[in-house]
């Protein structure tokens, strides 16, 4: 299994003077534009995935044991293994100082300011900022993630103005399709149905994928086939999730096929889904996730 940032096809040695020195004066996302943080990153493109007969085997195998460690997957180095966790812990003090509900809207740039400002979450050093910037800019592809990357800079924000909030958990949808599919679903299913997940700011798909592979003693290989790398997710432009009733976390395992409110979706027409079954994205079935953006 080899090492993320020692392995000769991930990264190229690359500048980062400028924007670490911008992060530390506080002057990074309150009026920069974002694509200036990329002009210096020049990483390798990935490998086409190959399509031998064993290779399909070995991906097939992977999408139905995802929870599980395979050959090639790409970990955390050792040497980079406690910046890693020093990052993971910042990320879970300031979600846990800004609330869940506001820290799944929040940008890389408000991230970094409030950690700043405010001793209890702490300012992010230098090693863990240089090190959300690897993630982040990384090919997912090399993880075996072939999703598209809707976010392309670290900096973007969502426009608060265009988000409407769930009051029954505290989510947030995108005005316009996003919120006018989940009325009708709503309107048809009552409430039966219940918003899991919607919204998500960059921060919030840091903590979540991180702390995935975290779990996995640093796999993040392992975590993009259940989570879509930071920049890879459509939730951060529009796609939500939904769940039965009732169902807690089963709503996110495929026992969520068998219940009402999945067999009722389908008969509507209702699942457009990102992840369907035999998908060749490297992300297991998700019959949860809605699909809004094309």
């Amino acid at each position: 299994m080899g090492g993320i940032f020692n392995t000769p096809i991930l990264f190229k040695p690359v500048k980062r003077r400028d924007f670490l020195k911008a992060i530390a004066l506080g002057v990074v996302g309150w009026g920069v534009a974002p694509n200036a943080l990329a002009r210096n990153l020049n990483f390798p493109s990935s490998t086409p995935a190959e399509t031998t007969d064993d290779s399909i085997k070995d991906y097939i195998n992977k999408m139905k044991y995802f929870n599980r460690y395979h050959k090639n997957d790409i970990l955390v180095s050792r040497e980079e293994y406690r910046i890693f966790e020093s990052t993971l812990q910042r990320l879970k003090r300031l979600q846990w100082y800004m609330g869940h509900g506001y820290f799944q809207k929040l940008s890389f740039n408000g991230g970094i300011y409030i950690a700043r400002k405010y001793s209890e979450v702490g300012q992010f050093s230098r090693a863990e900022l240089e090190f959300l910037e690897k993630i982040f800019y990384e090919d997912a592809a090399n993880y075996g993630f072939y999703g598209q990357k809707p976010t392309k800079n670290l900096t973007e924000r969502i426009n608060k103005k265009d988000l409407v909030r769930d009051r029954s958990n505290g989510s947030y949808l995108y005005n316009g399709v996003p919120l006018e599919t989940f009325k009708k679903i709503k309107r048809i299913l009552g409430d039966n149905v219940v918003l899991t997940s919607g919204v998500r700011g960059i921060m919030k798909q840091f903590l979540l994928f991180l702390n995935k592979a975290h779990k996995y003693n640093g796999n993040l290989s392992l975590a993009s086939r259940s989570l879509a790398p930071p920049g890879y997710s459509f939730h951060g432009i529009g796609d939500f999730d939904v769940g039965q009733a009732g169902f807690g976390s089963a709503n996110f395992t495929v026992r969520f096929t068998r219940s009402g409110v999945y067999k009722k979706l389908c008969e509507l027409g209702y699942l457009k889904l990102r992840y369907p079954r035999e998908n060749r994205l490297g992300v297991r079935f998700e019959p949860w996730h809605i699909k809004t953006i094309t």
